[in-house]
C-alpha cells in the first residue's frame, strides 16, 4: 500500500475570453493528489494523506479520489476553503502557477491524522509545497520521522516559489530529508534553484553518501539520469507532441514507484541493488508514462493498459 502525502487543490486554466471577462476551466490537482491518482490508474493500491475542504470544491476532489480508486480513509476534512492554482501556459505548453492558498484546507493537516494510516504501508511519498508551509509541514515531518526506519520514503521537492519564495526554506527541507528519504526524485530545474552550479555527479555523490538509495533527476527534453551507490544510467526523453507539461513530473513519480513495486524493488535494499539495466528500464517506463500525460491537456495520467500496449507518442510531421 502506497500513502501519498500533501496538497489537494483546483488547477484553474484560462480557456477563453468572454464579453465580460474570461472563462475558466477548473480541474482537480495538486502534485501529491496527481501522484496518488497516477498510482491508482497504474493499478497500485494507494491512499491519499492530506486535508480536504468540506466545501463544494473539496467534495469534487473527494469524488475524484473515490472514482479513481484512491483510498480516502486517511483524508482529514475541514471547513476551510480549497486552494486555487491559476495555471498559465507558454507557447511550449510549460505551465506557470499563481497560488491562492493562505489558510486553506490543504495547509491545515494536523498530527492526529497520522493515526489513520493503515498497518500495511509499503511506501510513503511526500513532496511539493505541503512540505514547507505550516501547519501541514510539521505534520509531514512527524510522519516521516515516525515511519522512516521501517518504511520506504520517497521525496520530490517540486519547488513552488509562488507559494514559498524563500529558497532557504526549501534548502532546509532538502537537508532534513536526505538522511530520511530512500528515493529522491528531483528535476534539474529544481536542483539548480536549490544549488546553483552544482553538477549532477557531485550532487549524486553527496545525497547517496547521506543515505539516499536511489536518486533520479528528470531533465526535460534531455531525458533522465539515475544513480545508486553501485551504478548510474541515463535515458533519452521520449519524443512527443506536447500539449502541456502539467502533471508530467507527478506521472513520472507514480510510474517510477509502480515499476519498483511490480519488480519487487520497493524497499531500501531493493533500491540499492538496482542494476544499470534496471535503472534504464524504470526510467523508460516512467518517461513513457510522462510523455502520455504531456500529449494531452492537464494532469491526465495514463492507465496501466496504455503502457502495456506500448503507446509511442511521435512528433507531428505536419
Amino acid at each position: 500500500m502506497f500513502v501519498v502525502c500533501g496538497e489537494a487543490l483546483m488547477d484553474v486554466f484560462a480557456s477563453a475570453e468572454t464579453d465580460s471577462g474570461m472563462a475558466l476551466d477548473a480541474r482537480v490537482g495538486g502534485s501529491p493528489f496527481n501522484t496518488a491518482v497516477g498510482l491508482a490508474r497504474l493499478g497500485q493500491p494507494v491512499n491519499f494523506f492530506g486535508a480536504i475542504s468540506s466545501g463544494f470544491l473539496g467534495e469534487r476532489l473527494m469524488r475524484t479520489l473515490q472514482h479513481e480508486g484512491v483510498g480516502t480513509a486517511t483524508v482529514q476534512r475541514n471547513d476551510a476553503a480549497t486552494t486555487l492554482g491559476l495555471v498559465g501556459l507558454d507557447a511550449a505548453g510549460v505551465p506557470s502557477y499563481s497560488f491562492y492558498g493562505d489558510g486553506c484546507a490543504d495547509r491545515l493537516l494536523t498530527p492526529d491524522a497520522i493515526d489513520t494510516l493503515p498497518q500495511t504501508v509499503g511506501a510513503i511519498h511526500v513532496g511539493s509545497y505541503a512540505t514547507v508551509v505550516e501547519p501541514v509541514a510539521s505534520t509531514l515531518r512527524q510522519l516521516v520521522d515516525q515511519y522512516a526506519a521501517r518504511t520506504l520514503i520517497s521525496f520530490d521537492p517540486n519547488i513552488r516559489l509562488n507559494v514559498e519564495p524563500e529558497l532557504a526554506r526549501w534548502r532546509d527541507l532538502l537537508d532534513w530529508m536526505l538522511p530520511r528519504a530512500h528515493l529522491l526524485k528531483i528535476s534539474d530545474e529544481d536542483l539548480q534553484l536549490l544549488l546553483p552550479g552544482t553538477s549532477l555527479d557531485d550532487f549524486a555523490a553527496d545525497v547517496l553518501q547521506q543515505g539516499v538509495r536511489l536518486l533520479v533527476v528528470t531533465r526535460g527534453a534531455e531525458g533522465v539520469s539515475a544513480w545508486t551507490r553501485r551504478t548510474r544510467a541515463s535515458v533519452a526523453a521520449q519524443p512527443v507532441d506536447v500539449v502541456d507539461t502539467v502533471g508530467a513530473g507527478d506521472t513520472f513519480q507514480a510510474a517510477l514507484l509502480t515499476w519498483l513495486s511490480e519488480n519487487g524493488r520497493l524497499t531500501p535494499d531493493g533500491l540499492s541493488d538496482l542494476s544499470q539495466a534496471d535503472l534504464e528500464a524504470a526510467s523508460r517506463f516512467a518517461g513513457q508514462a510522462a510523455a502520455i500525460t504531456c500529449s494531452r491537456r492537464g494532469a491526465d495520467m495514463p492507465r496501466r493498459a496504455e503502457l502495456v500496449q506500448g503507446w509511442r507518442p511521435c512528433p507531428s510531421t505536419s
